[in-house]
């Protein structure tokens, strides 16, 4: 068994179609980990959606209700690069739901995977770039509203700057929004972040970790977070479609690591969403994801003793 839980429902699958979005690698992910013996049936908890009030504490009832009734105007639709269907925002909502519950579960376990998630492009009333409903926003608003934490970090590591969570959280002292992203790449206007990591094109692991390692660690040491989530999007890999940086498989597996380690060694307990992965081939999409698990495994082991 491994040492933190898996979260994944069956209907993650946001049902895009032919799409550069590679929707089905949620299921491929639990298939590889279970395939490999990486994680067992009994390692997995199955979400439940988050509820109307936990989506309005970080967006707009407008925007959710547009959602719920497919009332979208075809700009909006444009804006969010995917085709509406009710089984998407099912997925979605299911989604928040597992980053909700991996939250839960990660203050007492020390560490949760949601296999899903890490919509960082969607705003408080309006979805961007294949994101409806900003996930990590909704659980940090649940879980502080339910009294569980009061702040928390956000360590954003996909590609693609964080733009929805960089807006919802502005100006608010109790999160704190960090985002390491290739600068020449979506969004073209990227509101900021408490720390934003601009990264020119190319740059490869060497100088991805030394621009992360000090950043990342004065915010786990100087804010003091309760929790951290780790949008950790696998499109800073060396032949992702949408990326633009040069990151090979073990400079992933090194920035998970630096991200599990530098917030397990303080005793803060780590939420995993996947955010984006675009590579040629979806299988070294999956085989990078499941990678981070890996890494998850082996952070929790140096660092749970002292849990």
């Amino acid at each position: 068994m491994l040492p933190f839980k898996l979260v994944y429902h069956e209907r993650y699958d946001l049902h895009f179609g032919a799409h550069i979005f590679p929707a089905i690698k949620y299921r491929l992910i639990r298939e590889r980990l279970l395939g490999s013996g990486l994680a067992s049936e009994e390692d997995f908890l199955e979400p439940a959606p988050v509820s109307r009030e936990q989506l309005l504490l970080a967006h707009t009832e407008e925007w959710i209700t547009k959602l719920e009734r497919g009332t979208l105007s075809y700009q909006e639709v444009l804006k969010l690069e995917v085709p509406y269907s009710r089984r998407m925002i099912e997925a979605v909502f299911l989604a928040a739901g597992g980053t909700l519950l991996a939250g839960r579960q990660a203050l007492g376990d020390g560490a949760c995977f949601n296999i899903g998630g890490g919509f960082h492009h969607a705003f408080a009333g309006h979805g961007e770039g294949f994101c409806a409903v900003n996930d990590v926003a909704v659980a940090i608003r649940a879980l502080q509203r339910e009294g569980l934490v009061r702040k928390a970090l956000v360590v954003d590591c996909d590609v693609h700057h964080g733009n929805g969570t960089a807006a919802i959280f502005s100006g608010d002292r109790e999160v704190f929004t960090l985002s390491i992203h290739h600068f020449n790449n979506y969004p073209a206007v990227k509101p900021p972040s408490t720390i934003d990591i601009h990264l020119e094109d190319g740059v490869g692991d060497e100088e991805y970790l030394a621009r992360l390692r000090p950043a990342y660690e004065a915010a786990v040491l100087g804010f003091r977070p309760e929790i951290v989530f780790y949008v950790a999007g696998v499109d800073p890999y060396e032949d992702d479609q949408l990326g633009g940086l040069s990151l090979t498989k073990e400079g992933l597996y090194e920035r998970d690591r630096l991200v599990f380690d530098i917030a397990l060694r303080k005793h803060v307990p780590v939420v995993v969403t996947l955010a984006g992965g675009y590579a040629r081939c979806t299988d070294d999409t999956v085989a990078l994801h499941v990678q981070t698990a890996e890494a998850l495994r082996d952070s929790m082991k140096e660092w749970a003793r002292r849990w």
